[in-house]
């Protein structure tokens, strides 16, 4: 499988979601905030680059996001995209614009699937323009996250779901996604299952003889 051989970073995405499992639940010391941080740090580590790194000032402020949208965020973790609705849409976006803030547009999709791993999917510049929603300069990217949302929702009900491909379709599609447009490695070897692949790829292909995604 390309994704996992190539990137290491996913043994802490899967440290990261038991740890905010966890402190959702209450069973670690750890608040979400400080398990949010431990997979931020790696896997958003660009952001921080030219940043001055991960700053205490900078947790904090993300704990004031938790905080601010802590009754919205709830709802969304027990709900999955297949759920997600146009009703949803301001109130999204009201959060993704506030997360990027203080996140930038990748980090904040990020920040939000860990929050809400079934409804929240994730993207990266490369991810965003292939599905025809460029990132814009200066923020206020909340309008092409839903886009990206919509698109994504349509991509999973297309290859079945969670029942079908038998773990979380976010997670598996960001695989394939990361693959495909990030790197552009070859796609017979993006995920573990040649059939899921497929799936992906005809779904990526489009609905209706139009293209879903740009090109790769």
């Amino acid at each position: 499988m390309a994704f996992e051989a190539n990137e290491p970073r996913n043994l802490f995405y899967r440290a990261a979601t038991e740890l905010i499992d966890l402190a959702f639940r209450g069973a670690t010391k750890l608040t979400v905030a400080e398990a949010l941080a431990v997979l931020l740090q790696t896997w958003n580590a660009m952001f921080y680059r030219y940043r001055g790194g991960f700053t205490a000032d900078h947790f904090g402020d993300i704990e004031c996001l938790l905080v601010d949208h802590r009754d919205a965020l709830s709802l969304f973790r027990a709900r999955s995209i297949e759920q997600y609705r146009a009703e949803d849409q301001p109130k999204v976006e009201q959060i993704f614009n506030a997360f990027e803030v203080v996140l930038g547009p990748v980090g904040s999709a990020k920040c939000l699937h860990l929050l809400a791993p079934q409804f929240f999917p994730i993207w990266d510049r490369r991810i965003a323009q292939s599905y025809r929603a460029a990132l814009k300069v200066g923020g206020g990217n909340g309008s092409q996250y839903t886009k990206f949302m919509s698109l994504t929702q349509r991509q999973v009900s297309e290859i079945g779901g969670q029942q079908a491909i038998g773990r979380n379709p976010l997670k598996a599609l960001d695989e394939y996604n990361y693959c495909r447009y990030t790197k552009r490695w070859p796609l017979t070897t993006t995920t573990e299952s040649p059939v899921l692949d497929q799936g992906l790829t005809n779904a990526s292909s489009g609905f209706g003889g139009q293209s879903l995604a740009g090109s790769s």
